[in-house]
């Protein structure tokens, strides 16, 4: 299996451009190629290319401050999040496999008669050829629409399964399509129906219920460690795409308003080390949801995310917990 890093599109848009020198930014997982890629297209173009360190953890996390070096910036491993309105100077490289979709075939009969695709944004590309193959086997197969921040049918995001949600009462489960936990996870904690994970390049077919499961029972211990919580700091990201200032001046307006103390921090990376200058009982996280759902036991105090902010304040039930999408 082979990933498309698309050299050849964004020499032909460098020099389209005319730009003398552009902006590289990767995802972590993409990071051992930059010098590469540096290279080839520098030898390609006669551009100069500067490489982008910091964590990148998403399309969210697009570095805005690039014009300070560099005229233009090539995004790596993610699609573009319409609500954010880029401009003509970034071109996104989503890095799209090679892989095809004929695994589906072998899980078929692992699935119901109604079933919703989606998938990562590497593998978005197969969802038409699962469709297909599903429905040539009887099944029928639905690809749902995302928000604003969804750039391709059926895509899911770490922090939005806005496009599972979209679809969840046409379907009676559903296929991801793609690797690891992050991705279904994200689409798993939004909706209330089965979901079968299949790795199109092994054809390994799994489910994440057990995964799940545990870590809502983290986020109910933290909910639960809360309820009596006085000082609440309030998280909001300096990233662009995960910027949520208005959510948190309301959070902090609730809390207050119930007779606790609340005082927001703003931050780029939020760690273990960057909270321990500010006491408080809790914290609250506007920033990307994951943050909380995923690394809570790094934290000497409860995480919450934004929609368990009413489940402290008692707004909500146990039976109505959700989960924070951006």
């Amino acid at each position: 299996m082979k990933f498309n890093l698309e050299i050849e599109r964004i020499a032909d848009w460098i020099r389209g451009g005319g730009y003398a020198s552009a902006a590289l930014q990767f995802p972590e997982g993409l990071k051992s190629d930059a010098l590469r890629v540096a290279d080839e297209l520098r030898r390609m173009t006669g551009a100069d290319f500067f490489i982008i360190g910091y964590p990148c953890y998403g399309a969210c996390d697009l570095f805005v401050d690039f014009r300070r070096y560099a005229p233009a910036l090539v995004h790596f491993g993610h699609s573009p999040i319409p609500s954010m309105g880029n401009g003509g100077d970034v071109l996104f490289v989503e890095v799209r496999s090679d892989a095809d979709a004929s695994a589906v075939s072998a899980v078929v009969d692992m699935l119901p008669e109604r079933v919703g695709l989606l998938a990562t944004v590497q593998y978005v590309g197969l969802l038409e050829e699962a469709a297909a193959i599903l429905e040539g086997a009887g099944k029928k197969a639905v690809i749902g629409k995302g928000d604003s921040r969804i750039f391709h049918p059926g895509q899911v995001l770490g922090c939005n399964s806005s496009a599972a949600l979209s679809i969840q009462d046409e379907v009676d489960g559903f296929l991801f399509i793609g690797e690891g936990d992050f991705h279904p996870l994200a689409a798993s904690f939004g909706i209330g129906k089965p979901m079968l994970v299949l790795n199109p390049v092994t054809g390994v077919a799994r489910n994440v219920d057990d995964v799940r499961d545990r870590i809502l029972r983290k986020r109910f211990a933290a909910i639960e460690s809360s309820r009596d919580a006085k000082d609440f700091v309030v998280l909001v990201s300096g990233k662009a795409g995960q910027n949520r200032m208005p959510v948190a001046l309301d959070i902090c307006g609730r809390l207050r308003s119930a007779g606790r103390k609340a005082e927001i921090v703003i931050m780029d990376e939020i760690n273990p080390g960057a909270l321990l200058p500010y006491r408080a009982d809790a914290y609250v996280n506007t920033a990307c949801p994951r943050v909380a759902m995923d690394d809570s036991a790094k934290y000497p105090k409860p995480m919450l995310t934004v929609t368990e902010v009413d489940h402290v304040l008692g707004v909500r039930g146990w039976d109505e917990y959700r989960f924070d999408s951006i």
